[in-house]
């Protein structure tokens, strides 16, 4: 019994010097990572951080945290941020936001509020500390642009995960519940729709550059080269969008290649993008023009399958360039 007490005694004390250890490691890791982002020229402050968590965990706490990329002109503002992990587990992260939290930009500014917001992260071992899978959850999200825009969700989830045997490609999928998007805020009182979506979902394939690890953060970002959309939907209302398809990005960000778009009730989807003064008129009337001329070769007024082709830095409907191509770069 004596033998086993002591046992229990060294190995209570090797755990309680390890988790001291650890937790020393993390702080001293955190702190040097700040001062080395502030060397590079970036705002990179705190105003307290802590490590708690004994015996199982290591909690770090970042009180009034602020973040600022000078590349980019980027920015971000946190009352407080926590990370958590497991003690025997340091590479599987818990990332806690706060309710309210600011993102700046050159010309406008965010402001997310949310009632839950958090994430998982697991990393890989290497130095670089690149990711494996992460799953984020946002409960009852309210974002308010400066640019005079918002939008809302009773709950979102984004998850991420680094596809077996690839260099650089990751499964990317989206779910939202009753997503009120910013032109649901800019509707007239007349338009027949309900205020939030009742469909949000995307699932889709994406190759970067080189794998997501620090370097996106400390460096610069790791940019698609390859997107594979497997299937993504809207529904609101009567109203309802489905596409799929694949595209190649060159090195400034143009896609070549095609996407296809089911879309029911089309005519009430052009008047929505009409009443919400998002898009030129000129390209609503020239779409609205191939539109009209594929449901008739088609013989349904009401579903189309829409074969939208990106080549040449143009967007084309069939034979119709119908605008510029979107350009698909991470800031």
């Amino acid at each position: 019994m004596k033998r086993l007490l002591i046992l229990i005694i060294v190995a209570a004390a090797g755990w309680t010097a390890y988790w001291f250890v650890a937790s020393s490691a993390a702080k001293s890791g955190f702190s040097a990572w700040f001062e080395d982002r502030r060397a590079d020229g970036w705002v990179a402050e705190y105003e307290d951080l802590s490590v708690s968590g004994f015996p199982n965990r290591v909690d770090a706490t970042f009180d009034n945290l602020t973040l600022a990329d000078p590349e980019t002109g980027a920015a971000i503002d946190l009352p407080f941020f926590q990370l958590f992990a497991l003690s025997y587990r340091p590479n599987h992260l818990i990332a806690i936001w706060p309710d309210t939290q600011t993102l700046s930009f050159p010309d406008e500014k965010i402001r997310i509020a949310t009632e839950d917001m958090r994430a998982s992260l697991v990393l890989g071992k290497a130095t670089s500390l690149p990711l494996e899978r992460s799953n984020l959850l946002i409960g009852q999200l309210q974002v308010k642009s400066s640019k005079d825009w918002q939008l809302s969700a009773r709950e979102l989830r984004v998850a991420l995960h680094r596809l077996p045997d690839t260099h650089a490609s990751y499964g990317f999928a989206v779910d939202a519940v009753d997503l009120a998007p910013p032109v649901a805020y800019r509707l007239s009182g007349d338009d027949s729709l309900p205020n939030t979506l009742k469909t949000v979902q995307m699932d889709m394939d994406i190759t970067f550059e080189r794998p997501l690890d620090l370097s996106v953060i400390e460096e610069d970002r790791s940019q698609p080269t390859q997107m594979n959309l497997k299937h993504a939907e809207i529904a609101w209302g009567d109203l309802n969008l489905q596409a799929a398809g694949k595209v190649d990005i060159n090195a400034a960000g143009y896609p070549t290649g095609e996407v296809t778009i089911r879309a029911t009730n089309w005519h009430d989807i052009l008047a929505v993008a009409r009443s919400s003064g998002d898009l030129p008129e000129s390209i609503i009337n020239t779409s609205e023009a191939a539109l009209e001329a594929l449901a008739r070769l088609s013989g349904n007024a009401q579903t189309l399958d829409i074969p939208l082709k990106f080549s040449r830095e143009r967007t084309w409907l069939g034979p119709l360039p119908i605008g510029p191509a979107p350009i698909i770069r991470l800031r």
